[in-house]
């Protein structure tokens, strides 16, 4: 059984590793948009999704109707050579679970164009009153989405010189018009010596001892939080650890559980969840003896929801 088990590891790094060889000339369609239409499109920047130390993220509706990110970047070395090269190496990945990049403005500012975006952001949904509350299938699917969009970029980043950095949370999570997960907030990282390199081992069958690795689990696992708790983060994910921590310690789980879902869930599904959520949230302290691979197909073996 354990040797079916490597043999099938082994087979899905190659064919993800011809997956981003394949992927990995000029990319193709990628529109320059004037800054005029993005600031009509965006009605003068003020439709704010998210903002961070990188940069700002704004809705926007084009000509065609359809509603796209636009995200600024804010980089004080980025210039036009480099910006070029951005959008290059951004317009390589190709997952069902990332935005996939549609044009890109320089200017006045440095502007990225993703597109499809229908229904907003996860942390709209969770925290909007107005919104259609997500049911736990929808909520199973988004956490096992955003978890293999996260093993393809670190098997890509593995693969390649240039270090894909990722930033995870209900902010930068996506949703299209079927509820599709996509992560927004992905950027090349500048200085890629100092960025130690992800391994095969390190991200997709063994432990996870690279700093950057623990981190996306963290963020991972405070996401997870998130969609069983319907609390956003505000502080990196501490708070809401705080306050599951003493729901736990007071043996009272189901006051964490998102009122919204009434009593449609699983229990069983929501503790195995909870329990790698727990596990994920550990790497922030040490490093984990897991890789994102791991909770991949753990949610996908144990959670009968399919993707």
């Amino acid at each position: 059984m354990d040797d079916r088990l490597r043999f099938s590891r082994r087979i899905r790094f190659l064919l993800l590793a011809w997956l981003r060889r394949s992927r990995s000339g000029r990319i193709e369609f990628v529109r320059r948009f004037t800054y005029k239409e993005i600031i009509k499109a965006t009605e003068g920047f003020r439709k704010v999704i998210y903002s961070n130390y990188h940069g700002s993220a704004y809705r926007a509706k084009f000509k065609d109707g359809e509603l796209a990110l636009v995200k600024e970047l804010k980089s004080l070395d980025l210039g036009k050579e480099r910006f070029n090269e951005e959008v290059q190496l951004l317009g390589r990945l190709r997952h069902r679970h990332l935005l996939t990049l549609r044009g890109f403005c320089i200017g006045r500012k440095r502007l990225l164009v993703f597109d499809n975006i229908e229904n907003g952001s996860l942390k709209e949904h969770l925290n909007d009153p107005l919104k259609t509350p997500l049911n736990w299938k929808t909520r199973i699917q988004i956490a096992i989405g955003v978890a293999a969009a996260l093993e393809y970029l670190l098997i890509f980043s593995s693969n390649d010189a240039q270090i894909y950095d990722v930033s995870v949370n209900s902010c930068n999570i996506m949703l299209d018009e079927n509820f599709t997960p996509k992560i927004s907030d992905i950027r090349v990282n500048r200085h890629p010596q100092n960025h130690p390199k992800a391994t095969h081992d390190s991200c997709s069958e063994g432990s996870c001892a690279d700093e950057e690795c623990g981190n996306v689990i963290f963020q991972l696992g405070v996401l997870m939080l998130e969609l069983i708790t319907g609390q956003s983060s505000d502080r990196q994910g501490k708070d809401l650890i705080e306050w599951v921590q003493d729901s736990c310690i007071a043996n009272s789980i189901d006051k964490m559980i998102d009122p919204d879902l009434g009593n449609n869930y699983n229990s069983r599904e929501l503790q195995k969840v909870l329990a790698v959520a727990r596990l994920c949230i550990k790497s922030r302290y040490e490093p984990p003896s897991f890789s994102i691979t791991h909770v991949y197909r753990y949610l996908q073996k144990k959670i009968d929801v399919a993707t």
